[in-house]
């Protein structure tokens, strides 16, 4: 066996000989290349070659000596051992042989590149990296731009002392690895000039849910080793598979990151020197790489995933020379493809407490301890089992303490950086990218890390009860009516679409705009038309936040229509091939007022809950421009992107001409009932909603009825005041008979009813009361759809006469 092999001869049935790092390089150099997937050549050192230097120098027998017995829970001693080995291999020569097979593999490399291809990696392979059973990742060393045969030659050598870090030895002793039997290769690679551009992170699943048919990409300016190493926070994306299939526009979702600082070379002597420089402000306030980028990244995912046949994790790199696309690495994801299948495991917080910190949350789990804030590992020794962990940014050197702890949490770092990989992989919550954590956090108090709720992670001041509750994702056999699911927002659409399910009957579009725009549409109307300066009205310091919010999009009127559609777009796809029911925005007055700019387009009324919403709103004059931005987002998202189980439900319909009306201004806004499969649906939550069924359906494909405003004016109750809240009961005799009229002129005319109220979450015999006056769906709240689900299964009722 020869000790130098190139990328071009090697592949995944040869991980004993080049590692599984260069081992992927070569599969995939050698079957995607035809397909489009862009890989920079290279050549690997052998693990035979790695054994051979060892045995030569007399560092086999040393290194079983000292790693016998060695008890990598000794932080100190670990630290010792490790740095003993590292040196004796640093200092031992090369054979004469293999260093002559590294020098004339880089005379070939370097004669087939071109002038400015100069700069070289020197990347660490472990025979048993990348393993679809254990993630290896940044376990040993990678070196970037090394020029010059000289320096190469250090690096190898330093590439094979890192299979001795601290990390990589308390790795394979927690996994049961033998050391000896793990070699490891250096793979030698032309630089792709990513200084110059971007790079990033993707993989072909959700890493929080495992949610399969999304693309995941990470993506800052520079150098990839800082988003891998936790050093950023970066832009994210998400792009839908079957979109993308399609050859549709298929972005999900964009997050728009920090990206503070960037990686790039360096002016130094030592010729492979990189260092962190500041990113301009005007260029952290956009998007590091374009949409056509993005497509073409999910493209090449998608390929390299089909060839692979399971889930990958793909390092890329854009070259900021030729402007390609290129592929650094792929290993296959260890984390959420070895979850059993249909366990679903969520943490509950039981109760609140005050929000100290937020930030990226990884893991979707909750940890308590008492803060400790450690600035770098000298001080590591501190550190007690069940605490909090609160530093900078963690990387695989911090392994031995993040496996003690009960959760972590970092100023910098994205969802995709070594720390958040073994954070997952050992089970830990943790908190990326809060910004300030270190100094926010105060060593020695107690505090509740909570990643349960979506994208979002908070740490809460105090230890917060907590439970922990485990389903099964099991169909429970066939049911009289639908189980359907009500969705506050998109962050948590992955998640929920996990359990058993007949798609969303409610998802609320105002909780979108709140959280995804939290700009009063207004307010970027004026601006579309009188451009970016001063509002009317609006202090400086908000249009100064609305200018930063929207900057990454080409304009006002682009970031709310993109803003929305990503929101909508999310919940259709999480949830397709079901339906995915989505209530119009039904803001109160007051509610709008909150927004960013709003309290210069919104009245002050005496009742906002009965007063401007829903469907009034939408055909007022003073509403319709903004309300058509939503028509727009709609559109989009089923015409363009494909995404046709959208449905849409109008809130709040006072008469019939209103009804018409709405139906109208969607038509007009290329929203047509009944074209391609559009349906319309009506908020049934007025009593005159029920008299007058027959006349509201001759607009409308079905009703939804919205229990609580339904028993709110039925009763004359304020659901919001808790002078009278003994009295809201939606099993009030009065309410129920309402109910049954509506579901009876649904069934009369062969349409829709469902129920989206809170009403059959909190009560299980209104659920069974309504399944027997024979409603086609229940939607609930997330977590009673298991148990209710069941309830309802077992019913055996005849259907109940009219109340």
């Amino acid at each position: 066996m020869g000790n130098i092999l190139w990328f071009s001869e090697v592949g995944m049935d040869d991980v004993h000989r080049v590692g599984g790092k260069n081992a992927s390089l070569g599969e995939m150099i050698q079957n995607l290349t035809a397909a489009g997937v862009n890989i920079p050549p290279g050549f690997a050192t052998s693990a035979d070659a790695f054994r051979h230097f060892l045995a030569s120098a007399g560092l086999t027998d040393l290194i079983e000596r000292e790693l016998t017995d060695l008890d990598v829970t000794d932080v100190e001693a670990l630290a010792v051992t490790g740095a003993r080995i590292r040196a004796a291999i640093v200092a031992a020569p090369f054979p004469e042989s293999f260093e002559k097979e590294i020098r004339d593999a880089y005379q070939t490399l370097g004669a087939a590149a071109s002038e400015n291809q100069v700069s070289w990696a020197v990347r660490s392979s472990a025979t048993a990296e990348d393993l679809p059973d254990a993630s290896f990742a940044g376990q040993q060393e990678t070196f970037l731009n090394v020029s010059g045969i000289d320096n190469i030659l250090v690096s190898v050598k330093e590439v094979f002392a890192s299979l001795y870090n601290d990390r990589a030895i308390a790795y394979r002793v927690h996994h049961g690895f033998t050391h000896a039997d793990v070699a490891i290769s250096a793979g030698v690679q032309r630089m792709v000039r990513s200084d110059l551009a971007a790079s990033g992170v993707m993989f072909t699943m959700d890493t929080e849910t495992g949610f399969q048919e999304a693309v995941f990409i990470t993506s800052s300016y520079g150098l990839g080793e800082a988003v891998v190493q936790g050093a950023v926070n970066p832009d994210e994306f998400y792009v839908y598979k079957p979109g993308l299939r399609e050859g549709r526009p298929a972005i999900l979702k964009r997050g728009l990151g920090e990206k503070a600082v960037q990686m790039v070379y360096a002016e130094a002597e030592s010729g492979r020197n990189v260092e962190f420089t500041d990113v301009p402000a005007e260029l952290r306030d956009r998007f590091s790489i374009s949409d056509d980028e993005i497509h073409e990244l999910a493209r090449q995912a998608l390929k390299i995933e089909q060839h692979y046949g399971r889930p990958m994790d793909i390092e890329w790199g854009k070259d900021g020379s030729d402007g390609r696309l290129y592929i650094l690495q792929a290993r296959p994801e260890t984390v959420q493809s070895r979850q059993p299948a249909g366990l679903l495991t969520r943490y509950r917080l039981l109760e609140q407490g005050e929000v100290l910190l937020e930030g990226r949350a990884i893991g979707q789990r909750i940890g308590a301890g008492t803060v400790r804030v450690l600035g770098s590992l000298e001080n590591m020794s501190q550190f007690q089992p069940g605490e909090v962990l609160v530093a900078d940014m963690t990387d695989p050197d911090w392994e031995p303490i993040m496996k003690r702890a009960s959760a972590i949490v970092t100023n910098r770092g994205g969802r995709t950086c070594h720390a958040a990989i073994i954070a997952r992989e050992l089970g830990i919550p943790a908190i990326v990218g809060t910004g300030n954590a270190t100094t926010a956090l105060s060593e020695g108090t107690e505090v509740t890390v909570s990643c349960a709720s979506g994208e979002t992670g908070l740490v809460f001041e105090g230890k917060l009860d907590f439970e922990i509750e485990e389903n099964t994702a099991e169909e429970t056999g066939e049911l009289p009516t639908k189980i359907m699911m009500n969705v506050g927002t998109p962050e948590q659409a992955f998640s929920f679409a996990r359990l058993p399910h007949a798609g969303v009957g409610l998802a609320r579009l105002e909780f979108i705009i709140n959280r995804q725009i939290g700009i009063h549409p207004k307010v970027l109307l004026a601006m579309e038309e009188s451009g970016p300066g001063q509002q009317p009205g609006i202090p400086e310091n908000t249009m100064a936040v609305i200018r930063r919010r929207m900057a990454a999009y080409a304009g006002p009127r682009d970031y709310y229509i993109q803003r929305l559609a990503e929101g909508i777009a999310t919940l259709g796809a999480a949830f397709a091939p079901h339906p995915v029911i989505i209530r119009l925005s039904d803001f109160k007055s007051n509610e709008y007022a909150n927004l960013l700019g709003g309290n210069q387009y919104e009245p002050e009324e005496e009742n906002p809950m009965i007063g401007f919403r829903g469907a009034a709103r939408y055909v007022s004059s003073d509403f319709q421009a903004a309300f058509e931005l939503e028509c727009e987002a709609v559109k989009y998202v089923r015409d363009i992107m494909g995404l046709t189980n959208i449905k849409l439900m109008i809130p709040f319909v006072r008469t019939v001409p209103e009804a018409r009306a709405v139906v109208d201004l969607l038509a007009a806004n290329g929203l047509n009932r009944g074209a391609k499969g559009l349906e319309v649906i009506m908020m049934c939550e007025l009593p005159v909603n029920a008299l007058m069924a027959d006349e509201f359906l001759e607009h409308f494909d079905g009703f939804s009825i919205g229990s609580n405003d339904l028993t709110q004016l039925t009763l004359g109750l304020d659901r919001d005041s808790a002078l009278v809240a003994d009295s809201f009961d939606e099993r009030n005799q009065a309410v129920k008979h309402l109910i049954s009229l509506a579901i009876q002129s649904c069934k009369a005319q062969g349409k829709y009813v469902g129920i989206c109220g809170q009403g059959p979450s909190d009560h299980p015999d209104f659920a069974e009361w309504l399944v027997a006056q024979g409603i086609d769906s229940l939607s609930l709240n997330p977590d009673s759809v298991v148990e209710t689900r069941a309830r309802i299964a077992a019913i055996k009722v005849k259907p109940l006469t009219t109340v």
